[in-house]
């Protein structure tokens, strides 16, 4: 839906549509366990990022609540959300399920927040975790900070007035639902472009955080010594390193550390390896979230990054800080060696002309060092670099050019 209007392939949107509301409703029927919008069992391609084998039975029998398959069916729904709405805009048919979808997400983020009190996030630690429940006692929360808990920050999206004035139906729906459902009308926010002031506005935000938590799961983001590397967003926090998380169940223990390179476990048959490096899908589904947070809320939210550093940035600015580290591994360093090829390693990709401007796009990449690793030919996911750097560019240049004026 990049393509302007009036160019978009609205019968190709419409069949990938369908496709995907079948394996949305699969989602809906064989993951959500106890029918309380907290989905688990799924396996998500995360491998090893939690402390089970998440594809196999779990100790005493239990089931997961899981933070990053309730988070993805939210931002499932916020996508279903708006490939809906694009087609209602020639189809009116669609507002019926445009507002399906916007209602499934509200009850979904109201059972990761607030389910049995804070749902799935934790207050001590600002943090999103998965619960291990076993006969339907307490939840056991996995005090493991992974990508596991920060991904409820990528489900978000932003409406504008203009569109929900377009769609006469859905407008109606959801003004009846956020007046009669008060309890769970305080997960759209209002405001104007760039300022998200709470007032009625133009804009309305539609994301898993609030304000609050979203800067709480920030602070963890742009730590150096948690989430942040110099090659991007781990896939497991850098505490671990020194504290490893630990869990115990009768005769069975499970301890999950930080691993920034290839895998230490045979989880997964020893071919998983999300407790420590940098993968690119992830971390080009945060950078996206932060610009949409950036387009509500503008100047109005900074947060000082990297911690500790002094310096107060707006959360696009963020996203640019983070696509910078991503960049650089494919950039040539101070000594004229590129991280991705391991810093000299790889010395006909840095030495020999002839192949020193061939790039790899590796699977995933070795968290301090930015060593690629594992496939050497993921361009489904790692090529977004190109992206990233097409952007990057345009922002540089547009800035070059208003200082100019």
């Amino acid at each position: 839906m990049a393509d302007p209007k009036g160019e978009r392939d609205l019968e190709f949107l419409e069949r990938a549509f369908q496709k995907l509301l079948l394996n949305f409703t699969w989602w809906v029927n064989r993951k959500d366990v106890e029918g309380r919008h907290v989905f688990g069992g799924g396996f998500l391609g995360l491998d090893n990022i939690g402390v089970f084998d998440r594809s196999r039975p779990l100790p005493g029998g239990g089931h997961l609540n899981q933070a990053d398959g309730t988070a993805w069916m939210a931002s499932y729904c916020l996508l279903m959300l708006s490939m809906a709405i694009e087609l209602a805009l020639q189809r009116p048919a669609y507002e019926d399920i445009a507002s399906k979808f916007f209602e499934h997400f509200v009850n979904i983020t109201d059972a990761i927040n607030a389910l049995g009190g804070d749902g799935l996030w934790d207050e001590e630690d600002g943090f999103y975790y998965d619960q291990l429940i076993i006969d339907r006692e307490n939840p056991i929360p996995l005090k493991v900070r992974s990508l596991v808990g920060l991904l409820p920050m990528i489900a978000v999206a932003v409406l504008d007035q203009e569109t929900i004035d377009a769609l006469p139906g859905f407008k109606k729906r959801m003004n009846w639902f956020l007046e009669n459902r008060k309890e769970l009308a305080k997960y759209v926010s209002y405001g104007t472009p760039g300022s998200g002031d709470g007032e009625v506005g133009s804009l309305r935000l539609l994301a898993i955080p609030s304000r609050t938590r979203l800067r709480r799961c920030l602070e963890r983001l742009i730590d150096e010594d948690e989430f942040l590397s110099d090659f991007g967003i781990r896939s497991l926090s850098k505490i671990h390193e020194k504290k490893p998380f630990q869990f115990s169940d009768g005769e069975e223990s499970h301890e999950v550390s930080y691993v920034p390179g290839e895998s230490d476990s045979w989880m997964f048959g020893g071919n998983s390896n999300w407790r420590g490096p940098v993968w690119f899908p992830v971390n080009y589904l945060i950078v996206e979230a932060l610009e949409r947070y950036h387009h509500f809320y503008g100047d109005s939210f900074k947060i000082e990054a990297p911690a500790g550093s002094g310096n107060e940035l707006a959360l696009d600015q963020v996203a640019d800080l983070i696509s910078e580290r991503l960049i650089s591994i494919f950039q040539k360093d101070a000594k004229g060696y590129r991280p991705c090829f391991g810093g000299g390693i790889a010395k006909r990709y840095d030495d020999d002309p002839t192949w020193q401007n061939l790039m790899l796009f590796h699977e995933y990449f070795h968290a301090e060092t930015g060593e690629g690793l594992g496939a050497s030919h993921q361009t489904g996911w790692t090529s977004l670099v190109v992206r990233l750097m097409r952007e990057r560019a345009e922002k540089l240049t547009d800035h070059h050019q208003k200082s100019k004026k």
